[in-house]
């Protein structure tokens, strides 16, 4: 089985947007590569920290919120 990673990244990018608050912070407990990949990708800051948390940049505040309700939202 061949995995399309963007497709889990896109996946972790939605979920992030459940759990974040108004100063842009989410819990970072997904996968470590993903969370990088990510992190490469501009979406969100360095995920290599002592925090529990990370930040999501304006373009991955506004990218999660889409795929989120793309994936998760009932029509």
């Amino acid at each position: 089985m061949e995995i399309d990673k963007d497709k889990i990244d896109d996946a972790i990018l939605a979920l992030l947007f459940l759990s974040l608050d108004r100063d842009g912070r989410s819990w970072k407990s997904f996968d470590w590569d993903a969370m990088n990949r990510l992190h490469e990708k501009g979406f969100i800051t360095n995920p290599v920290s002592k925090a529990k948390s990370v930040m999501l940049t304006e373009d991955g505040i506004e990218r999660s919120e889409h795929l989120f309700r793309a994936l998760f939202c009932k029509p």
